[in-house]
């Protein structure tokens, strides 16, 4: 049997007690305001999410809940954190944000901005984040960053062409930042919108036709390096480093990260470990980044004894190790097959209170599925459940895939379950094969069930999951629930953008 350190953190209320919390964090301000702060917090990003989407406006329903005596700058802020984690619909989002900022009371920030715009750009929402921007321009231009135009960016560079995202820059100068004289650093948002993509055709371009309007700087060429770096080209990120060194630019420590990170991720670790000789040579001083960067690279290279030098040479550094270090270090023994000593890795992070982060979990669940299967899993699952602890979308949709395969369904559906309750909306992958599952084994109701809460939320469900939902429900006579499913999808049809593979409803070929 494996052994965590299991923390008792629950913190959940019974539901009598929803109904005067807003009351309590105003009236208990001086006990525990950070607690009372996040347990409000949670209540309104949860009445957001669950609130019935298209069919009930929200505006009446924020207007019930938030109180303007609890509509702060910090709580504002959570609350689009909290939407943005639990990968809420971005209209919803949008709604929540128009309203604080037709209050009074309320001050707007950048990162209250920012948090929107990307939750909208997410989800390609790229009408509404224009809007975004257009009503912060009127209302509040000083608000708007550089991490907002990266924000926007950045999503179209992914899901639209090189012209939309030449356009779109365009548009920011000349429409947007008002009064805002674009320079180097508007010009290296525009790269890294590219590069971040991996799109190093489009950013060569870019630089060769606009270099000589923006003056590149260090971190021009850097980005640019880390763009060949992401496509998995060491010969080309060599080739581009010395082009930078002939143009005059010194590499930095971010310079040295990147070639060491490209050297590190193809095996290469002999090279990785000479960089950080040569780095030190020039003075460069190696961060925290740096060593985990090789931890990592050793693990790759399956040497486990450098992995844990490096790990225990980082105080020798004046550094603290973090989460990333301790990952690296358990990603390292994980490769190797030593998971006693990764378990024992996480039980030093509870002693040295270094909280666990969504790649710890994920290393970890990972080595459990290969080297101890479900038993393992089920623990270390059970142990996240009582720290409170929230997965990211692909451990989620790794752990729904590994109980469904298993024949562990239960589990799948505790973990939809335990998502939902912490006002979470699962990923569409998770749905899909938690719908497989559930139906192969005839617990269509529960699957039924389960997509409706992701449509509900103002979430697509998709066209695999539906017709296979549709087709069990058919089996069963069902003919209730398959139009119920079939209303709330054209429901949404109606006011979210479409998607390639998004279920469009009941074909007139169904036979109904």
């Amino acid at each position: 049997m494996l052994s965590f350190n299991r923390l008792n953190q629950n913190n959940q209320f019974p539901p009598k007690l929803a109904s005067f919390l807003t009351v309590a964090f105003k009236l208990s301000s001086q006990s525990h305001p950070p607690l009372l702060a996040k347990i409000h917090t949670e209540r309104i990003a949860r009445i957001i999410n669950d609130h019935p989407f298209p069919e009930q406006p929200l505006q009446p329903t924020l207007c019930q809940h938030v109180s303007p005596a609890v509509l702060s700058t910090c709580f504002v802020e959570d609350v689009l954190g909290r939407l943005f984690a639990a990968h809420s619909n971005g209209l919803k989002a949008f709604e929540f944000f128009k309203f604080c900022l037709h209050q009074s009371q309320f001050c707007l920030s950048s990162d209250a901005i920012e948090k929107t715009l990307h939750i909208l750009a997410r989800m390609r929402y790229f009408n509404s984040a224009w809007e975004l921007l257009d009503e912060v321009r009127r209302m509040h231009p000083s608000l708007l960053t550089l991490k907002s135009m990266s924000i926007l960016l950045s999503k179209i560079a992914k899901y639209q062409s090189y012209e939309d995202t030449l356009e779109a820059f365009g548009r920011m100068d000349n429409d947007i930042f008002l009064g805002r004289k674009f320079g180097i650093d508007e010009f290296n948002v525009l790269l890294r919108a590219f590069c971040t993509h991996r799109k190093m055709k489009e950013a060569r371009s870019v630089f060769q036709k606009m270099h000589a309007r923006f003056s590149p700087n260090t971190k021009t060429m850097n980005i640019l390096l880390l763009g060949f770096k992401e496509s998995g080209d060491v010969t080309a990120v060599e080739l581009f480093y010395h082009e930078m060194v002939k143009r005059g630019f010194k590499p930095n420590s971010i310079t040295y990260n990147i070639r060491i990170d490209a050297y590190c991720k193809k095996g290469c670790f002999g090279d990785g470990l000479r960089l950080l000789e040569e780095m030190e040579r020039a003075n460069c001083i190696p961060t925290l980044e740096t060593i985990t960067t090789l931890i990592h690279g050793a693990g790759v290279a399956r040497n486990t004894t450098m992995a844990r030098k490096l790990f225990d040479d980082i105080r020798l550094r004046n550094l603290l190790p973090d989460a990333g270090a301790y990952n690296a270090l358990m990603s390292s023994l994980i490769r190797s097959k030593d998971l006693k000593s990764a378990i024992s890795l996480m039980d030093e992070m509870d002693e040295k209170h270094v909280n666990p982060d969504g790649v710890t979990y994920h290393t970890m669940f990972l080595g459990l599925m290969k080297l101890n299967g479900i038993e393992g899993v089920t623990e270390l699952y059970h142990n996240m459940i009582e720290r409170n602890f929230v997965p990211k979308t692909r451990t989620v949709v790794m752990l729904m895939k590994f109980f469904c395969e298993n024949r562990r369904v239960d589990l799948g559906l505790s973990l939809w379950g335990y998502l939902v309750e912490k006002g979470y909306c699962p990923h569409g992958h998770a749905l899909d094969l938690l719908v497989t599952g559930l139906c192969s084994r005839g617990l269509v109701h529960e699957a039924f069930d389960c997509s409706k809460q992701m449509l509900e939320r103002g979430r697509h469900m998709s066209e695999a999951a539906f017709r296979m939902l549709e087709r069990f429900l058919l089996q069963a006579d069902d003919m209730e629930n398959l139009r119920k499913l079939d209303q709330m999808i054209k429901r949404l049809q109606s006011v979210l953008p479409a998607s390639r593979g998004h279920a469009i409803g009941i074909t007139a070929s169904s036979d109904i």
